[in-house]
């Protein structure tokens, strides 16, 4: 009876674990078909009419200049995308990765570099090969120097901080925590990405993509991380299977 609940209880675990890169796959397979459903968009110039109404309903209709709501609505936004500016960005990873190489975790801190570096890469060569320009209805209130499509603030965003989150969740078995860690990181980047769309610097079409390209990224290198793991810990039960079984026999084998 004892052998069956604990084949029990291993088969169950197994499942969890393996719910995890059937869930990554999933999104990374959803933020992918977003991505090109709305690049397709974009190129046929089908959703400029729907990016102009949604620009256009957060300004003043006397003035397209001023955006609605009152002074510190407009400061608040500013703060708000910083948060996801190369600068915090850049930042932030250096000191988690700082981190890491101190508690010698270095493949967690390969794992983070890499993901957001290689994020932020994807994005600047999908802005040059698209070339969208930026809003021309209202007025800019952020500074800008790249091409529209997509947000690199939004894909870059949600990269960092879903990676971030990949690393924390790591600590923390209670499934309450993970989905706090995961909540969090899927909040930052909304607040970032609708920031973008209030300074009037980004077509909300380029931020809805910049989310779906970021997801598609993380849930990316997060399902190679987590196929590493299970692959790495496969090896090590069979090690210690193995291990077992030579001890097992040389016991047998002594007079």
């Amino acid at each position: 009876m004892a052998f069956a609940k604990w084949g029990f209880i291993r088969q169950v675990a197994r499942r969890r674990r393996a719910l995890a890169p059937a869930l990554l796959l999933l999104v990374l397979t959803l933020g992918s078909f977003i991505f090109l459903a709305i690049a397709d968009e974009v190129a046929e110039g089908e959703i400029k009419a729907l990016d102009e109404q949604v620009l256009l309903a957060l300004r003043n209709p006397l003035d397209a200049s001023d955006p609605l709501g009152p002074p510190w609505l407009e400061e608040a936004a500013l703060e708000i995308t910083a948060i996801g500016g190369y600068p915090v960005i850049v930042l932030s990873l250096l000191v988690v990765a700082g981190l890491l190489l101190v508690i010698r975790r270095y493949g967690a801190a390969f794992y983070a570099v890499l993901s957001v570096g290689s994020g932020a890469l994807v994005s600047y060569i999908l802005k040059n090969h698209y070339e969208r320009p930026r809003p021309d209805i209202v007025e800019h209130l952020d500074v800008i120097h790249t091409a529209s499509f997509p947000s690199g603030h939004a894909t870059v965003t949600t990269v960092a901080y879903l990676t971030l989150a990949a690393l924390v969740v790591r600590f923390f078995p209670d499934w309450r925590i993970r989905l706090y860690v995961l909540a969090v990181a899927v909040f930052i980047s909304f607040i970032v990405g609708v920031s973008r769309i209030y300074l009037g610097v980004h077509w909300p079409s380029d931020v809805a993509a910049g989310w779906a390209l970021g997801a598609a990224w993380a849930s990316f290198t997060w399902l190679c991380l987590s196929l590493h793991a299970l692959y790495r810990g496969r090896r090590l039960a069979d090690g210690a299977g193995k291990r077992l079984r030579e001890s097992s026999v040389e016991a047998m084998e002594k007079p």
